[in-house]
């Protein structure tokens, strides 16, 4: 099964490298570039799961009710992108259930944050999927973390997808700036090994980033905007070929459980 998910949030990524952009303008380009992203799933027939700030839901409910009513499962990225506070574990869960009226059971924390699994089972969560695996520069060092999905109290914990071998991660970083055909290399070796493959990105990526305003670094903006609409079709297009199976992180959950 691949287990394709987006973490939708407002794109403040641009903060981050002291660049300018309006909180309209972080709201709008991640809504244009879910647009994009459901196109390409909606031609697939690929099911897929959200991971949405509240702040993101609240401004995009047309969005969200699109997604929901097309088969995808919507999941907490807790409150805001860039700020966070233990109670906006519960919180974030209770308000995206009220306002979709659907059951929220998963997190993903923005940006792989650290967080309490204690409080995260205590917030009513039944999965997270928060941990890289893998070692980043300056970001985490989770060398010792399992590659693969594993219990921790009663919360499945579900890594993002790594390699075999040297744990190279397949993040969306990765599919920015690897040749497609190592990545594709890449994402088979997990599938043959792990069975599953767990990848995730952003709508903005899927959007015309490369503003200079923003002064995001050369490697966050390649293969962004159409090349990414283009890109990613191409490669779901590829799993199907293959004979995988896309499913949502419940649906992933309930088969390994049952």
């Amino acid at each position: 099964m691949v287990l394709l998910s987006f973490d939708i949030e407002e794109f403040d990524m641009p903060l981050e490298y002291k660049g300018e952009i309006s909180f309209d303008k972080q709201i709008s380009i991640s809504q244009y570039g879910l647009e994009r992203i459901l196109n390409i799933l909606k031609k697939h027939h690929a099911k897929a799961t959200f991971f949405s700030t509240v702040v993101f839901a609240e401004n995009s409910k047309h969005l969200i009710e699109r997604l929901l009513n097309e088969g995808h499962e919507l999941a907490s990225h807790t409150w805001f992108h860039s700020e966070f506070e233990e109670k906006h574990l519960k919180e974030s869960r209770e308000k995206l259930e009220e306002l979709f009226s659907t059951k929220v059971t998963g997190l993903r924390m923005p940006r792989m944050m650290p967080v309490d699994e204690k409080e995260v089972e205590k917030a009513g969560y039944s999965y997270n999927s928060s941990i890289n695996p893998t070692f980043l520069p300056g970001r985490y060092n989770n060398l010792k973390v399992s590659r693969t999905y594993f219990k921790e109290g009663n919360v499945m914990q579900v890594p993002a997808s790594v390699s075999p071998n040297f744990r190279i991660p397949l993040f969306w970083l990765s599919f920015h700036n690897f040749p497609l055909a190592f990545y594709k290399k890449l994402a088979s070796d997990t599938l043959k090994k792990d069975q599953y493959l767990n990848i995730y990105f952003h709508p903005w990526e899927f959007a015309g980033i490369k503003d200079e305003a923003f002064k995001l670094p050369g490697f966050t903006v390649k293969n962004s905007g159409d090349d990414m609409v283009e890109r990613f079709d191409s490669f779901v297009g590829w799993l199907k070929d293959k004979g995988h199976t896309f499913g949502t992180f419940q649906e992933f959950q309930k088969k390994i459980c049952s």
